[in-house]
């Protein structure tokens, strides 16, 4: 190893698999969060916002500060719906750098998940 210093890194929430955040370097790396199974693709969305909102405040920042925003859809004719609520959420003037696309999520009950990579 060499004698130059690395870095702190800092997690929040960490489990046996799995941080929900890590920060390094002034940037926050989001897991992909998921609301509760079950609910409309709305109801998902919002559920994943609320919970990134709440995950940037523990990193001391909000919602302008995303850099980057990565959201799986289980089916891509879900796409309006997930966008009405995304664009009612995203701060205009601040919108990040954002990629869609369909995949099979965890369980059959996700139909949204959303990963975000932020700037402190």
């Amino acid at each position: 190893m060499s004698d130059i210093p690395l870095s702190p890194i800092t997690r929040l929430h960490t489990g046996p698999r799995m941080s929900q955040a890590v920060i390094h370097n002034g940037i926050v790396h989001l897991a992909g969060q998921v609301a509760a199974e079950g609910q409309s693709v709305a109801a998902q969305t919002q559920g994943c916002l609320d919970q990134i909102d709440t995950l940037l405040a523990e990193a001391g920042i909000d919602k302008t500060r995303i850099l980057t925003a990565q959201i799986w859809l289980a089916d891509m004719a879900d796409f309006a719906e997930m966008n009405a609520v995304w664009d009612a959420w995203v701060p205009q003037g601040d919108c990040p750098a954002r990629y869609a696309g369909e995949a099979r999520l965890a369980t059959p009950g996700y139909r949204v998940e959303i990963i975000v990579v932020a700037a402190q």
